[in-house]
């Protein structure tokens, strides 16, 4: 199988992508894409087979066997600089994120917490200024604000209720993504994108450990549903995602990148529609209009 050769760096000055033919771009933006997809059956995998009140381990699972298979992978460890960069993108991408995602979604239903995660474009455009030298873009926070309420009519309903330490949890989790995405941007890519994603599933993973043995121990018991529902995120949901998705950060801009997360929450909503016999009426269509709309306009050339 041959394969192209792909830039691995970026400099501070955080220039563009390199020109591709639009068909090339259009495919990979829906091989980055996979990642938000599979990110959104989070919630409905963590309430139906995981084991109840464990966010840490379940963040912990989720990351770390992942980060040391795809470390052992690609063969390759950090050099230089690289062991405080590879630890700071782990913390961000990977270990707080994680951690603090899944308290959101233990402790919020899956719309509330899918919303908050919208607003993850918000961020990147906001720290792309001081990070990337990148102005600040009309076009980017209307299409970022149309995202949200298109988010917000699909997986809100009266009925939700918001619980202030996961909202807390859920918008500090976004900050965090977001914040990871504009740093790896700016930092560039070292290595082969199996052995940088490695490196950060596993320094996130050595953070969350301690943290969840310490806080949370071993359950008791765990079911066969629950060891799939772990194999799962660790395989699928992780290892495979964020390939896809690291791979995509250091090939398309920022700004677009960050739009595909808005694909996740519109996945939950779907989910919950198709597994959890949750209603889809014409206002969550109209929103799944919205949302998606937001995605493919942030797409094209300005």
């Amino acid at each position: 199988m041959t394969t192209t050769q792909e830039p691995t760096t970026v400099l501070p000055g955080a220039p563009a992508a390199p020109r591709r033919h639009p068909r090339a771009l259009w495919t990979l933006t829906a091989l980055t894409a996979v990642a938000p997809v599979t990110w959104g059956t989070t919630y409905v995998v963590t309430t139906e087979w995981l084991p109840p009140d464990r966010p840490l381990l379940a963040a912990t699972v989720r990351a770390l066997p992942a980060g040391l298979l795809l470390v052992a992978a690609g063969r390759v460890l950090p050099r230089g600089a690289w062991w405080w960069k590879a630890a700071v993108l782990g913390t961000l991408n990977i270990g707080a994120f994680f951690a603090l995602l899944f308290v959101a979604a233990y402790r919020l239903p899956g719309g509330v917490a899918a919303v908050l995660g919208a607003v993850q474009p918000l961020v990147v455009a906001a720290l792309a200024l001081p990070l990337l030298g990148q102005p600040l873009r009309v076009r980017t926070f209307v299409l970022g604000a149309t995202g949200v309420a298109g988010v917000g009519l699909v997986v809100l309903t009266d009925s939700a209720r918001l619980d202030p330490l996961g909202v807390l949890a859920g918008l500090v989790a976004t900050a965090c993504m977001g914040t990871g995405v504009v740093l790896t941007k700016r930092w560039g890519r070292p290595v082969p994108v199996l052995a940088f994603t490695g490196w950060q599933l596993a320094a996130g993973g050595l953070l969350l450990l301690p943290l969840a043995l310490a806080v949370e121990g071993l359950p008791a018991t765990v079911t066969p549903g629950q060891v799939g529902g772990f194999l799962y995120l660790a395989v699928v949901n992780t290892a495979l995602a964020y390939v896809l998705w690291l791979r995509g950060i250091g090939l398309l801009p920022a700004d677009r990148v960050s739009f595909l997360g808005l694909l996740s929450p519109v996945v939950a909503g779907a989910a919950g529609w198709v597994l959890l016999g949750q209603s889809l009426g014409p206002v969550q269509l109209a929103g799944v209009v919205l949302a998606l709309g937001s995605v493919v306009v942030a797409q094209r050339g300005r």
